[in-house]
């Protein structure tokens, strides 16, 4: 919920600016430009390139192509045409680079994946695969709705035609409700299996216990299926598995004793 916050925060920030009685066109928003308080309260800063918006009849404000590669708008960045919908399309990168934890542009990544926005956006309007584009650092730890609450945020930002992207207010209309979705599902865990092998050069029947960890950063599949695979042998899949009732207790107690007495007799 920190990024959340910290994009919520942004968010507003830009809205001010826009709906102030001059509007005000930031210019070159990007995640560099935004500090941070003890509490992760998001407060914008370097207004260095900030323009006056269009007044009056005005559509948009001409000017020299300025700002930061990777977070121009792709109409800005081939007319000069400058508008608040310019900066609602760099608060989609920075959005995009929050949910997935890299850079507008990396060159050290694949040619495919060196440009953020190119890489990303057909994944933000698939929930099913949002999963490829979510920083596995998370580890999960996240709500699944608000995340995809904020890639359709982050999708209508990225629009190529400036009047489809949204209004900031409407931005962050739509972010702050996340700060308090719950549904953040369980995270990478380790579990313990003791797994039978086959017999070994002494004839005698070994056993070993087995630490898997299970990471919730992957796609959704069955963790039965996929362990059944890789240990086909272990006792879980057996037909006469134990049930947790009053039968498997009862043969835990038997197992206990069998055990103790194999103590007792120097076994």
């Amino acid at each position: 919920m920190t990024r959340m916050k910290i994009a919520v925060g942004a968010a507003k920030g830009l809205a001010f600016l826009h709906e102030a009685e001059k509007p005000v066109i930031y210019r070159d928003f990007k995640a560099s430009n935004i500090l941070l308080d003890p509490d992760y309260s998001a407060k914008l800063s370097d207004f260095g390139l900030a323009k006056d918006g269009p007044q009056g009849d005005e559509t948009h404000v001409t000017t020299r192509v300025m700002g930061t590669h990777g977070y121009a708008a792709p109409e800005y960045i081939m007319t000069g045409h400058l508008t608040t919908k310019s900066d609602v399309y760099s608060f989609g990168v920075v959005l995009l680079e929050l949910l997935s934890g890299r850079r507008s542009v990396d060159k050290k990544r694949k040619p495919r994946e060196q440009n953020l926005v190119d890489w990303a956006r057909p994944y933000l309007k698939r929930p099913e695969k949002l999963y490829r584009i979510m920083d596995p650092n998370l580890e999960s730890q996240y709500s699944t709705k608000g995340a995809e609450i904020a890639a359709q945020v982050a999708y209508r930002c990225l629009s190529e035609n400036p009047k489809s992207r949204p209004h900031m207010q409407e931005v962050v209309s739509a972010l702050e409700p996340v700060l308090e979705f719950k549904d953040v599902p369980m995270g990478p865990f380790v579990f313990t299996l003791i797994v039978e092998d086959e017999n070994g050069e002494d004839g005698k029947e070994k056993v070993r216990v087995e630490s898997i960890r299970y990471d919730g950063d992957k796609p959704p599949r069955s963790h039965h299926d996929r362990h059944k695979q890789r240990y086909p042998n272990s006792a879980i899949h057996a037909d006469d598995v134990f049930q947790w009732n009053g039968s498997y207790a009862r043969s835990l107690r038997a197992c206990r004793r069998s055990l103790s007495n194999n103590r007792d007799r120097g076994a």
